[in-house]
């Protein structure tokens, strides 16, 4: 029921899977970015989840193949995004697709390079607009590991609270000695914790997800450590530190977030700034979902119920 090409856009790798059924229209267009901390993943791992998503939804879906680190440096990978979305949509037509109906995509790290692609296109005159955004258990900041969510499933399977620092310092090419204190926030200053507080921090997060939660006294700030992870407070790695003036601008949005993910809290806290600027959110949470249960979907018995409810809301949500 597929057309499906490898190509390059820009000399970015990408696998097209055009519907093959004529169309009265052109269809839309969906840009997906795979998950996996940016250091590993690939389109193949995610090849039965955009086959049923273009069959299903009616789409032209484009998988990206982004470079990997460490060895690519960040931001090789979200420039790779940002690359190949834009050429899609100064090309859209080529591929039957309507310029104005191009929606991006991604679960995790995905998830976060699609909302920074959003982020960096709000000024951009020279091409549509995106219109709309799905971030799939998104990852969105590193400053914080201790909200609600990264303390109740510090020890979850797939994604832990260390596993997680983990991906996020070998993503940057640091070392790892620096995981417990970054753990514990002793990267972040007194001053950045005051002035990113109105958008990363416990109080945010709704009390009903926050049972069982007990606040951290603060760690003592370490210059050192603060030095060598500084790339993290940069708004291309930590989307939620977005400016208002740009957040205000971004198009309607999906969220899915799961019960059992240590990243749960920065979809919800994504949610509220989105909300809070008047921007139109669909949020979808899984009770019994869990971190990268996407990548399941498809292997039969080797799938989760989630994984096929991720992908319908998706669908759902395109339609």
């Amino acid at each position: 029921k597929l057309f499906i090409k490898d190509l390059h856009f820009d000399g970015v790798p990408v696998r097209i899977y055009c519907p093959k059924a004529p169309s009265a229209r052109k269809r839309r267009g969906l840009i997906f970015f795979h998950g996996g901390s940016g250091i590993f993943g690939s389109i193949r791992t995610f090849e039965r989840v955009c086959r049923y998503l273009a069959r299903k939804s009616d789409s032209v879906v484009v998988s990206v193949g982004y470079r990997l680190a460490p060895e690519h440096s960040y931001p090789a990978q979200t420039l790779d995004c940002l690359t190949a979305t834009v050429h899609f949509m100064k090309t859209a037509e080529t591929y039957g697709v309507d310029p104005d109906r191009i929606l991006v995509c991604g679960d995790s790290a995905g998830g976060n390079f699609a909302a920074r692609v959003c982020q960096e296109l709000v000024d951009r005159r020279d091409i549509p607009k995106i219109s709309a955004q799905v971030l799939i258990y998104p990852f969105l900041q590193a400053l914080n590991f201790n909200l609600p969510s990264h303390q109740k499933n510090a020890f979850t399977a797939f994604l832990t609270q260390e596993c997680l620092v983990r991906f996020v310092l070998k993503y940057l090419r640091k070392d790892c000695s620096l995981l417990p204190a970054t753990v514990a926030g002793s990267h972040v200053p007194e001053s950045m914790s005051l002035k990113y507080g109105k958008w990363i921090h416990p109080d945010l997060i709704p009390e009903v997800f926050k049972v069982g939660y007990k606040p951290l006294l603060p760690s003592p700030f370490l210059p050192q450590v603060h030095e060598e992870t500084k790339q993290v407070f940069e708004v291309r790695f930590t989307p939620l530190l977005a400016e208002d003036a740009v957040v205000c601008c971004l198009p309607d949005t999906c969220i899915i977030t799961c019960e059992h993910d240590v990243l749960r809290d920065d979809g919800l806290l994504y949610k509220k700034r989105l909300e809070d600027n008047n921007v139109k959110v669909t949020w979808y949470y899984l009770e019994k979902g869990f971190h990268g249960t996407l990548a399941f979907f498809g292997y039969g018995i080797f799938s989760f119920p989630t994984s096929s409810q991720v992908v319908k809301h998706i669908v759902n949500f395109i339609k």
